[in-house]
């Protein structure tokens, strides 16, 4: 093994790039510095390289095209050879530029359809000088001779396209290994702030987490190993640039599907997400088995699943609700942990009116209406919450109450009855009857 191919393999090692796209910069940046040193006008200047041997081979290559007419092929050196004077006559001779302009948009969309491009192209009449047997389509390649040694302004040439191939070829395949996870959870180690913007290390790329995709109150500490969701991937100038989010209702579908076994294999399938990133969601999940509990499933033994989720996105707190096809159950089930009444729904406009007890309603809204704004979200629905009259509510409290209270006279009415208490004797009369008792005795 020669000592390029060494240093080639390493180079595919620290930047984690395949041997043949070292291979084909080194060609590139060998055609350049031949161009450099040796080209001439109109060569397609291509180079094989062998790395073992460390030998190159130099072409002119062409593709084989039909004749064109001798109007169309316009030598490019002509163009730029043509007399400034000519200019200047046609600019101001008035009616020769009339003409020439109205010529110019006739041909227009002749040279659209079809031109001739002398680099890399060779009209068959010519190539079937070089080779009998071509036809249109035919690539020929011409062989150059090789030179020596080149030049130091070559060698530069060659080293500054190296460079760049290769920084090319690494933004490249960041970009196709990142395109593949675009939508997915991945986890990342917090590197720095740059003002309010916090870069992310993703092992191979470096991804940006921008304020509003940032969980409010959440603080990101050098160093902390945090999951984030790839919410976009673009080509830029500087490079791959990687969206990333911690606030999207996909990161908690993805975190589920990671913690949770019954999610991955499809046990459970979550039907619904609302969030508010740092404060609270609601997940509608449902199984797709009789035997498998779906909250149970996701809460885990003593919350140890909901647990290691909800510390997972900076202490969020997460209602896991039950799916149901009757949309009036699935609405009571949103509002939880409120108790609802009754729900009539309008299916053509979306909206329902939820009734529930007085003492309910600001249990149902939630503190700021959080509660019904993530149900409304969760279920698809508009919810208006309307609590019971507490007239009503008191009359049969009021109803229940006398009922209990007569029952409670009538039972102690009977007592009274069955257990009458006995009367207690006098004094004088307990002695009077010890007197007559003694004297029957005498007798």
């Amino acid at each position: 093994m020669s000592d390029i191919t060494n240093a080639m393999k390493q180079i595919c090692e620290e930047k984690n790039l395949s041997y043949e796209a070292v291979v084909e910069t080194i060609e590139s940046a060998l055609a350049a510095a031949y161009r450099k040193d040796f080209g001439e006008k109109n060569q397609n200047i291509k180079v094989e390289f062998d790395p073992e041997t460390g030998k190159s081979k130099v072409y002119d290559v062409k593709t084989v095209v039909e004749d064109m007419p001798e109007e169309i092929v316009v030598d490019e050196t002509a163009m730029d050879e043509e007399p400034k004077s000519q200019k200047s006559k046609i600019k101001t001779d008035k009616e020769n530029a009339e003409v020439k302009t109205e010529e110019v948009i006739q041909e227009i969309p002749e040279e659209e359809v079809r031109k001739f491009n002398p680099k890399t192209e060779l009209q068959i009449k010519d190539a079937k000088e070089i080779k009998k047997t071509a036809k249109i389509g035919d690539v020929i390649k011409t062989k150059l001779e090789i030179p020596a040694d080149y030049g130091r302004m070559a060698a530069q040439t060659a080293k500054q396209v190296i460079i760049q191939k290769l920084r090319e070829a690494e933004r490249e395949m960041i970009f196709s290994e990142f395109k593949n996870k675009e939508h997915e959870v991945v986890a990342g180690v917090v590197q720095r702030r740059e003002g309010r913007i916090v870069l992310v290390d993703l092992d191979k790329a470096v991804g940006v987490l921008p304020a509003e995709e940032q969980i409010m109150n959440e603080r990101y500490r050098p160093g902390d190993r945090i999951k984030v969701y790839v919410k976009q991937v673009s080509i830029t100038p500087r490079g791959p640039e990687i969206l990333l989010s911690r606030t999207s209702d996909e990161i908690l579908k993805k975190v589920f599907y990671l913690e949770i076994p019954e999610v991955s294999n499809g046990l459970v399938e979550i039907k619904a997400v609302a969030r508010e990133a740092g404060s609270r969601s609601k997940v509608a999940v449902s199984a797709t088995s009789e035997n498998v509990d779906p909250i149970g499933s996701c809460v885990g033994q003593r919350g140890s699943r909901i647990q290691t989720i909800i510390s997972e996105l900076g202490g969020e707190k997460i209602d896991i609700i039950e799916y149901d096809e009757d949309l009036a159950k699935f609405i009571g089930h949103a509002l939880a942990p409120a108790k609802i009444l009754s729900v009539e729904i309008n299916q053509d406009e979306k909206k329902a009116v939820v009734k529930v007890a007085e003492d309910q309603l600001s249990l149902a809204i939630g503190r700021e209406g959080q509660n019904v704004r993530l149900a409304a979200r969760l279920t698809g629905c508009k919810l208006d919450i309307v609590g019971e009259k507490a007239e009503k509510i008191k009359a049969e409290e009021i109803k229940v109450e006398d009922a209990v209270q007569s029952e409670a006279a009538v039972e102690i009415a009977a007592e009274a009855e069955t257990e009458k208490p006995v009367a207690k004797e006098k004094p004088e009369e307990k002695a009077e009857k010890k007197v007559k008792k003694t004297k029957k005795s005498k007798k």
